[in-house]
């Protein structure tokens, strides 16, 4: 990986971007659920193979409320206390069959994850290269389902979000089960924090692993983790001219003195 930016993403960050955000009202199966209780929100993200739902609420949930999330996949996190409820669930995709992001993608949006729920309407934003693009895709939606645009403005390169350059699933990529792992034990035991409240011998202890051992899954895992944030490190600073670490000035006293 070079640390000239890819032509694509140049010329991306040249284009003139216009972002649409709108509710729409129809059958789905968090409709029925988000109607019922106004007070929680739920916003949905999708994964390669499955759907995460994070539900919340500032009021204490019913036993019927949490019966009725129960249903809705796999419970991967649930807490309740003063600040109320928060729920992270995890389900299969069958939902997303026929459904409106695949719409988006005809009509040349970028979706812009979550998708939020509240009150029986469902939140999107988009992103599209053309105004027409996005005219095309609300009329189309009209056809079949409520719908309410809540705002369609053009935005500049410095308001592009970040968000949508760097998907999770690309972040991680190559990083194994193993190396995943050694991360998150280093980062849960405050391996990074400043000064540091652990050390490498301490952490490959809580393993089964040798230290040599513990430590090259960590060292590759950090590696892969970087050189896959490195091409959107690049693109959102592309368009700065600061250099607040004086790289430039110093290259060209080096340059000079040559």
């Amino acid at each position: 990986m070079t640390g000239t930016l890819n032509p694509f993403w140049a010329e991306f960050l040249r284009m003139s971007l216009y972002e649409a955000s709108f509710r729409v009202k129809h059958e789905c199966p968090y409709r029925e659920i988000s109607e019922h209780y106004p007070d929680l929100t739920i916003r949905e993200w999708y994964l390669s193979d499955c759907q995460v739902i994070e539900l919340t609420s500032p009021e204490s949930p019913t036993e019927e409320l949490l019966d009725k999330i129960d249903s809705l996949g796999t419970v991967l996190h649930e807490s309740v206390d003063e600040s109320g409820l928060h729920v992270v669930t995890k389900s299969c995709l069958c939902s997303l069959e026929d459904s409106i992001i695949e719409r988006f993608e005809e009509f040349n949006c970028l979706y812009q994850p979550p998708t939020i729920h509240r009150q029986g309407w469902e939140h999107y934003t988009v992103i599209a290269f053309d105004e027409s693009d996005v005219r095309a895709l609300l009329q189309d939606l009209e056809d079949d389902r409520d719908i309410e645009v809540l705002s369609k403005t053009a935005i500049t390169e410095q308001q592009i979000p970040h968000s949508m350059l760097a998907p999770v699933d690309q972040l991680f990529e190559d990083v194994t089960e193993r190396q995943m792992a050694a991360l998150r034990l280093a980062l849960e035991s405050g391996y990074y924090e400043q000064p540091r409240q652990t050390s490498l011998r301490d952490l490959a202890d809580q393993t089964a692993v040798a230290r040599s051992t513990y430590e090259e899954h960590l060292r590759k895992a950090e590696n892969k983790l970087l050189t896959n944030a490195g091409q959107f490190l690049r693109l959102v600073t592309a368009t700065s001219s600061a250099d607040p670490l004086q790289v430039e000035k110093t290259r060209q006293t080096e340059q000079a003195a040559d």
